[in-house]
């Protein structure tokens, strides 16, 4: 069985285990249900869709698990698609799916993908009864803000990531291993940014559109979750320029150290074209080269090499080609 936990509420307080079976989801007066399945099978969802008089629509998209965020309405049933995202040690962002059948008197969430289970959040709504008492819609709510407050660590460890990054390009040369990963960790928050727009819009919806089951006084709690969404989004869209800045600076300072590189050759080249000159000019088959019988004539040449080097060398040093 896919049903990770289902209990009935009243007053904001549980009151019993609820099965799926005709028995088990029958509600009374003020009590809802909240139902919460992993991955269920087709036969799972179509007794709740019996039940609960859940939309065709709304349960084949369920079923496939391909959605980007998005808030629908069927008559009196709201349908709420969030994705649920964590991050690996690799710097690899893996995604989920949180679909919410939202009704009178019932809540059904359904996970597809993901590792963060809504065992501690029941836990922690269940300690509140002050809070769980606003019903379902408020279930939403929580929900909403659980899947999103998994965006932050995201975006503090690739943080790190892009200032290492950019520590490291500052120092030296960045390798061919390291602009893979620049442009794989530039890719991922590309990806990652196609979650945070629709999510952020999902609950500007919720806070200021009326939708069945949502009452007016839990719509102002879907604001904190879109200020979230945009606070991270906006963290994201930086990163993504630092990356690219990243980039860019790594490759100026490769040209400057090239052209450092560049300058020296270029020096050295032209210190020893002097005594190449000189000794091709003596090289050359002729009778009559100027002191070519005299005594001295070898040290005479010698001096004006070291002296022509020596010059070259030290003008080329004031100038910082060397």
């Amino acid at each position: 069985m896919s049903v990770v936990a289902a209990y009935v509420y009243k007053d904001g307080a549980r009151v019993r285990a609820a099965s799926l079976s005709p028995d088990g989801l029958a509600l009374r007066p003020g009590e809802f249900v909240w139902i919460g399945l992993l991955e269920p099978d087709e036969a799972e969802l179509r007794t709740l869709q019996s039940r609960f008089n859940l939309h065709p629509l709304a349960v084949e998209d369920a079923l496939s698990a391909h959605q980007l965020p998005k808030v629908e309405t069927y008559g009196e049933e709201l349908f709420v698609v969030g994705r649920t995202a964590q991050i690996d040690a690799g710097d690899v962002i893996h995604y989920g799916e949180t679909h919410i059948f939202l009704g009178a008197g019932h809540i059904i969430t359904v996970r597809h993908g993901s590792a963060r289970g809504h065992v501690d959040l029941r836990a922690h709504l269940e300690a509140s009864p002050t809070l769980l008492k606003h019903g379902p819609d408020y279930v939403l709510h929580a929900i909403l803000d659980f899947v999103v407050d998994g965006y932050t660590p995201i975006a503090d460890q690739v943080e790190e990531a892009v200032l290492a990054m950019e520590q490291r390009a500052l120092d030296t040369f960045l390798s061919r291993a390291e602009i893979r990963a620049l442009f794989r960790l530039r890719r991922e928050l590309l990806r990652f940014e196609r979650i945070l727009g629709p999510m952020e819009e999902v609950a500007s919806r919720l806070e200021r559109l009326e939708f069945p089951c949502i009452d007016p006084e839990v719509r102002p709690y879907f604001r904190d979750i879109r200020d979230h969404v945009r606070r991270v989004n906006s963290r994201t869209d930086a990163l993504r320029e630092t990356l690219t800045s990243v980039f860019e600076v790594s490759n100026l300072l490769e040209q400057q150290r090239q052209g450092v590189i560049t300058r020296r050759l270029a020096a050295w080249a032209a210190i020893l074209a002097v005594p190449t000159a000189i000794a091709g000019i003596y090289g050359m088959n002729f009778d009559y080269l100027p002191e070519l019988h005299w005594r001295y004539g070898y040290p005479a040449v010698l001096a004006v090499i070291a002296a022509s080097c020596a010059a070259l060398y030290v003008g080329f040093r004031r100038s910082k080609w060397l």
